[in-house]
């Protein structure tokens, strides 16, 4: 199909889909035509191709807005205050899911796949950079083995400069920078914070380039030279982000089984979304592993200090000075996910009071310099912050019935059901189809659920005071020694949770004696489908609550890399790493000389060259050897850095398979289940020694 035709059949369906809209039909010729629509919709769904993907995304915008117009028109109708109040609250929630959808395909249905820009070959003409790597509070075995990553960056030593930022004002920080060699800027305060101590920072160095890094954050050794040409290539090209890519698991991963073998959290951001962004050149800067133009920032003042998200809104900034932005969907450099839900919560919440404070002070509707598309997308990014409220409305909007008998829909169970299907399977299916390999579909609920009662009092109170607050830093590198339930990141979920348990026995109550109710048994079963829906999506939001140990230190990263074994008494032995980390290695055990002879030191062998570093053996097996590094020199942590953490191909990893839905659907029913299953579990191990110590005194 060429662009024109396709671009004909594009414009052909705009007034089909108007008429379709405002028709109004009974419930069984919904059903038919929604049928209808949903069977060409797989059918449709056959083809890989992204024009194809386009007629979709159509045909889904066309029957979400049928159901918006059909509530809108037809279902307002109610018989007390408290009923309009609550249903005119669910419609208000549906409209905000319905303008997130239309956005979320402007965003996604175009990803832009940007490649890396090569260098010229004389060296002399490529800019000089300033690597920023900010710190407040945290330790500094976070921060060193960033900044010895940074000194391992391929790139001329004249032409860059590496500088610890450190709002700690810590003398620990400024002898390790000294001994590193690196640059150190502190400053007398910590007025704008993050902002602040990067805008000081701009004062005191001259790079023609900044690359920000988070302390936590490891660059591979190609960074600059993946990224830098772009700046050559487009003279006003402004910023060009990276990835955000966690080599520790977050509180999903770490305390759902299932999240272990899916996308994370932000993999959909990070991903379709930027690509998206990209595409209309509204990439955001995303505070970290992303290098900026001197002379963009300067125009507009430095980095934004308005808002708690001083990274989004500087980008908008530029972009509205005419500034172009870029994404690389490329991994190269990678850090420390939040260790606890508590923690996760924190980071998560200054981010919707940034977005917020921005939607205040700095609206991208309004104002000059920006295109359309640029202003949606970033709209898009701050409504999606607000959806704490809409979140809460639908999960426990059932309760309204289910408990109080309140009608908050005025219409029938089966024209509910009619509208609602079709709105509902297209929007899953589509977004299944396009983002699958970094969302799972249902997942995004849980995630939002999570932080959803979090975020309702921090975007209100926001959006009518947009400078209350400030800015929260998020603790990393922490470590957890006991398991626990974190009770009180979960508590409104599990008060709903019992409620609408509560509701939905009732509800089955009043279903079997619904003579006696007088009440329509599709109500009520449509309620309590809906209710279980949401009891599933709150377990599922409680379980991540149960934290599991973290008493690692640091991540082992699974590789395989040849490797020699050298023993005291001078043999050596061929083998392969199996996995890595900055405190130890484990290798295939060549054979059995290690329970005999003393191992000093492994040599690990690259492309680039082989390091030798000083080990101990803590254990092994006939398949394999764990070792652990001795007391590194600076020197020898720096190449120990360069080979665990900084190859070129350290974070580019196989793609996830491809969304299933129902699978999906099965993997939270079985996290659900692990939660009372382990619970149980845990509660009947504690009590057996008591039991076998009450048996034994009987005794």
């Amino acid at each position: 199909m060429n662009k024109f035709l396709f671009s004909l059949l594009v414009l052909l369906l705009l007034p089909v889909a108007a008429v379709i809209i405002i028709t109004p039909m009974d419930s069984q010729k919904q059903y038919i035509f929604g049928l209808i629509s949903i069977g060409l919709l797989f059918l449709l769904g056959i083809s890989k191709s992204r024009r194809i993907s386009v007629v979709m995304v159509i045909m889904s915008i066309m029957m979400s807005t049928r159901y918006i117009y059909w509530r809108a028109t037809e279902t307002l109708h109610f018989n007390s205050t408290i009923e309009a109040i609550l249903g005119i609250g669910l419609f208000l929630a549906e409209l905000y899911v319905w303008l997130i959808l239309l956005l979320g395909y402007l965003q996604t249905t175009w990803p832009l796949k940007r490649t890396i820009e090569p260098l010229p070959d004389d060296t002399s003409l490529w800019p000089t950079v300033d690597v920023y790597i900010p710190s407040y509070n945290e330790s500094l075995d976070v921060v060193r083995d960033t900044v010895l990553a940074a000194q391992c960056i391929d790139y001329p030593k004249d032409k860059i400069k590496i500088y610890v930022l450190d709002d700690g004002k810590r003398d620990e920080f400024a002898v390790f920078s000294a001994d590193a060699g690196v640059g150190y800027i502190t400053r007398n305060d910590n007025f704008h914070a993050k902002a602040g101590n990067l805008n000081h920072a701009m004062k005191l160095t001259k790079g023609e380039l900044i690359c920000v890094f988070d302390c936590d954050h490891v660059a591979t050794r190609a960074f600059l030279q993946a990224t830098v040409g772009s700046f050559l290539k487009d003279p006003r090209l402004a910023l060009i982000q990276t990835p955000h890519y966690f080599y520790s698991p977050d509180p999903f991963e770490r305390n759902l089984s299932a999240g272990r073998t899916m996308p994370n959290e932000g993999a959909l951001f990070y991903g379709p979304v930027q690509q998206g962004n990209d595409n209309w050149n509204a990439t955001f800067f995303c505070g970290s592993c992303a290098v900026i133009r001197r002379v963009a920032l300067e125009e507009v003042g430095g980095f934004a200090v308005e808002t708690v998200t001083e990274d989004a809104h500087s980008a908008l900034k530029m972009q509205r000075r005419g500034w172009n932005t870029a994404f690389l969907d490329i991994p190269l450099a990678a850090g420390l996910a939040t260790e606890r839900l508590g923690l996760h919560v924190i980071q998560r919440t200054r981010w919707a009071r940034g977005m917020t404070q921005i939607f205040r002070v700095d609206n991208p509707l309004f104002g000059r310099g920006l295109k359309w598309q640029q202003r949606l997308c970033y709209l898009n990014a701050m409504l999606h912050f607000q959806f704490g409220l809409p979140r809460v409305v639908f999960l426990t909007a059932p309760l309204a019935f289910l408990l109080f008998n309140l009608n908050i829909i005025s219409s029938s169970a089966s024209l509910i059901f009619a509208y609602a299907l079709p709105h509902l399977v297209m929007s899953l299916y589509i977004n299944s189809r396009m983002n699958g390999r970094f969302r799972y579909t249902f997942w995004g609920e849980i995630y939002e659920t999570v932080m959803a009662f979090h975020l309702i009092l921090p975007t209100i109170v926001t959006l009518f005071a947009p400078k209350r607050g400030k800015f929260n830093v998020t603790d990393k590198g922490g470590l957890l020694d006991v398991g626990f339930f974190d009770f009180n990141i979960v508590k409104p979920h599990l008060i709903v949770a019992i409620l609408m348990i509560i509701g939905i026995g009732y509800g089955v109550v009043r279903a079997i004696f619904h003579d006696y109710f007088a009440i329509d048994p599709n109500v009520i079963a449509l309620n309590v489908a809906w209710g279980s829906f949401s009891v599933l999506i709150l377990l599922a939001a409680i379980a991540v609550a149960k934290e599991t140990r973290q008493v690692r230190k640091t991540i082992r990263i699974d590789v395989a890399i040849p490797a020699i074994i050298h023993y005291a008494n001078g043999i050596s032995l061929r083998t392969t790493t199996i996995d890595m980390s900055m405190g130890g290695v484990q290798l295939v055990t060549p054979d059995v000389r290690y329970l005999e002879e003393e191992i000093e030191e492994v040599e690990i062998q690259l492309s680039s060259g082989a390091e030798s570093f000083p080990v101990s053996q803590v254990s092994g097996n006939k398949e394999r050897i764990r070792l652990q590094f001795e007391n590194l020199p600076l020197s020898k942590r720096r190449e120990l850095v360069r080979v665990v953490l900084c190859r070129a191909d350290a974070w580019i990893g196989e793609e996830y398979p491809q969304d299933n839905p129902f699978k999906s659907l099965l993997s939270i029913i079985r996290c659900v289940f692990e939660l009372f299953y382990n619970t149980w579990k845990e509660r009947r191990a504690k009590t057996k020694p008591a039991d076998a110590t009450s048996k034994s005194e009987a005794a």
